[in-house]
């Protein structure tokens, strides 16, 4: 912090210029790309909805590619440019962006705007997931279930931007910040995939057979469980102090309630929403299910709920590979329906859950502390990144 300090007292005396984004660059936005048009080897290009899902504050290559005859004729981003997602159906989402630093122009789709600039990228990332960006962001939201901001209004909001070589020493501190929490979430991910690849192992066929002694059989999901939304309450809170949790699309509670519309022993899964789909959780307790969650539950003595979740997180990519190709994902219930299921003797499913729980608990306890540090490291990033991008400002007469 001290160099930036001495930056500062060097080239901005009198404090830091703020500027509308209009002043300092332009919005342009992106042209129609969609999924189906993605081919492999072709001309980079990222869709909007990868901005949520893929891509992190920067990037250098993309996910996607299109054909040379489609990028041709596609709005495109130059290296050093930022491309932001302006749509999503949470606040929070609304204009994450990513700096494109590959070595070549990149087609960007609708829904997203690309803003060119002369600025450090990397800073002007950093500033878009400020406290200060995000303040003023939300004055300009339209929409109501799909929520919205125009390049027109992106270009009102004013922000601090000090010479290049203090921009750069901004990026510095906050990519060392990053990176710690990198580390960490590294660590988590490989803990995650030991205890799936274990779980696959377990539920594969052959494994499911050697435990029954013979043959499973195989069942459509839509003729062993009922699959149904739930509806919106009547309030909501994020106090966890009220009884039930509210499970709607997302990886995460989307709040708490009074109220509940779901006994427990439910597999639940998000029917759409960016970012949320393929996730599959298990309530054990009573809950209030959201019209964006699917709730699945045995409708028969066949299967079990538990061996059912264990079944069903194991076929996260099957379930991903439901979700619709135009307008918000979402996975419709008659393909969940359709998925196929193995359907070992009951004995055999209290086994697979017994192993699974006994294991699930090992590797939970081993990365217990983990998730707290991440947080905490998120935490002490967010502190220092709102303090450092909250410059002084200079009076301009």
């Amino acid at each position: 912090m001290g160099r930036i300090d001495k930056l500062l007292r060097h080239f901005c005396p009198d404090g830091v210029e703020y500027k509308k984004l209009g002043e300092i660059g332009s919005f342009t936005r992106g042209s129609g790309i969609q999924k189906k048009d993605f081919v492999e080897g072709g001309r980079p290009c990222i869709h909007y909805g990868q901005v949520y899902t893929c891509y992190g504050l920067s990037a250098t290559k993309t996910r996607s590619f299109i054909s040379k005859e489609l990028y041709a004729g596609r709005k495109k981003a130059e290296p050093g440019d930022l491309v932001i997602a302006t749509t999503s159906e949470n606040e929070e989402d609304v204009c994450k962006c990513v700096a494109w630093l590959g070595d070549e122009p990149c087609a960007v789709s609708g829904d997203a705007y690309i803003f060119s600039h002369e600025q450090d990228s990397k800073y002007v990332a950093y500033l878009f997931c400020s406290d200060q960006f995000q303040k003023q962001k939300k004055r300009y939201i339209t929409g109501t279930k799909v929520l919205r901001v125009s390049g027109e209004n992106m270009a009102k909001i004013e922000l601090p931007f000090p010479p290049l070589d203090i921009q750069r020493e901004v990026v510095r501190v906050l990519d060392s910040f990053a990176e710690l929490e990198t580390e960490l979430e590294t660590e988590l991910e490989a803990r995650k995939a030991q205890y799936a690849h274990y779980r696959d192992l377990l539920l594969s066929r052959e494994s499911l057979e050697e435990m029954a002694g013979g043959e499973v059989s195989i069942a459509v999901l839509g003729d062993i469980a009922k699959i149904n939304t739930g509806q919106k309450p009547s309030s909501i809170t994020v106090d966890n102090g009220r009884n039930f949790p509210y499970v709607n699309a997302g990886t995460t509670y989307s709040g708490f309630t009074d109220e509940y519309n779901t006994e427990g022993d439910t597999v639940t899964t998000p029917s759409r929403g960016q970012g949320g789909i393929g996730y599959v959780g298990y309530q054990a307790g009573k809950f209030w299910c959201g019209p964006l969650c699917y709730r699945i539950r045995s409708s028969n003595n066949r299967i079990m709920n538990r061996y059912l979740f264990y079944t069903l997180q194991g076929k996260s990519k099957e379930i991903v590979a439901l979700m619709n190709e135009g307008g918000t994902p979402a996975v419709n219930a008659k393909d969940l329906k359709r998925l196929k299921v193995e359907v070992p003797p009951l004995e055999v499913q209290r086994r697979v859950v017994d192993i699974l729980d006994r294991f699930d608990a090992l590797t939970t306890s081993l990365a217990d502390g983990l998730p707290a540090e991440i947080a905490a490291r998120r935490q002490q990033y967010e502190y220092y990144r709102d303090k450092l991008l909250d410059f002084p400002r200079k009076e301009v007469a």
